[in-house]
């Protein structure tokens, strides 16, 4: 990896209805707040939220909505790759993405090169509860792990809820990641959404930077942004509030591990990746890879009966 700016944008996705037209105005946000970042930073990897040409709850079937986008690399995406061609910035934005059969849809996120090109594609893993087709949702998982070789350094992608999950982001540092972009439309507390993304900085020691949605999307649910950028000793150097707005920060190798704290004089003595105690993960293999929910869990569904 070289040192370079990193930047996250928060938008707002058009209100009303999710159209044909709504979904190129999102673009239209994007693109423009993409040209404007990295005029104004110098950003070389730009990170939009997640669904962002179309806001993440599409208030729409399933079958509408694989009808409403496109496949990946498609028409959607165009003009994200365009804008990556005339700023000469890798863009990572998330979009939902049509899939073999009508009615099947995948969270998706993608990374753009300079050039326009499409590095990789990036399905959620872990979609959202209300997501899920199998909960009655929209977005069918994916099951592969992405992680991208480009001139800044290896970069990875997890989407929002996948941030939740520690095994997702140690594999791709397993597989040699040092940025891994989290678009995210996370709702549930601005405090869950800095421990997930420092936490998962700080166990694999990489650069997390994670664009959250703002604003209203198609079913009228509002988020709250707050995007952030998190070294790899899990500390926050740019944050956002709630406006449509960008930040940006300058992710440098040669520093991200030189001190035990933040601009401390102790230097950083442990490697979490180097010093896996890995016999004791290849014995307890059948409990990580067992069934289990939380001792805590009651269904919802269950509440009303059970008082």
């Amino acid at each position: 990896m070289r040192a370079f700016i990193a930047a996250a944008i928060q938008v707002a996705p058009a209100p009303g209805p999710l159209t044909k037209e709504s979904i190129s105005d999102n673009l239209d946000r994007c693109v423009d707040f993409t040209r404007r970042c990295v005029d104004a930073t110098g950003a070389e990897l730009v990170v939009l939220p997640e669904s962002a040409t179309t806001g993440f709850t599409p208030g729409c079937s399933t079958e509408e909505l694989w009808d409403l986008v496109t496949e990946l690399p498609g028409a959607m995406i165009e003009p994200i790759q365009q804008v990556a061609r005339d700023t000469g910035a890798h863009v990572c934005i998330g979009t939902y993405e049509r899939g073999l059969e009508r009615g099947i849809v995948h969270n998706a996120s993608v990374l753009i090169d300079p050039a326009g090109d499409l590095l990789g594609v990036y399905r959620k893993t872990h979609p959202f509860c209300t997501e899920a087709v199998d909960g009655g949702g929209w977005v069918t998982p994916g099951s592969s792990v992405t992680v991208c070789d480009t001139d800044l350094g290896r970069i990875g992608m997890i989407i929002c809820f996948d941030g939740d999950y520690p095994e997702l982001s140690r594999i791709q540092a397993v597989q040699g990641a040092e940025v891994i972009c989290r678009p995210s439309a996370l709702l549930r507390s601005a405090d869950i959404w800095d421990l997930t993304s420092r936490a998962r900085a700080y166990d694999n020691h990489v650069y997390v930077i994670g664009a959250n949605a703002t604003g209203i999307d198609p079913a009228g649910v509002l988020y709250f942004g707050n995007s952030h950028i998190v070294t790899p000793i899990g500390h926050v150097v740019a944050r956002a509030a709630s406006h449509e707005s960008w930040i940006s920060a300058r992710l440098d190798p040669a520093e991200a591990l030189a001190s035990l704290t933040p601009g401390s004089s102790v230097g950083q003595g442990f490697d979490h990746l180097r010093d896996r105690n890995l016999d004791l993960i290849r014995g307890h293999r059948d409990e990580l890879e067992r069934p289990a929910s939380s001792s805590f869990w009651h269904d919802p569904a269950r509440r009303g009966n059970d008082g």
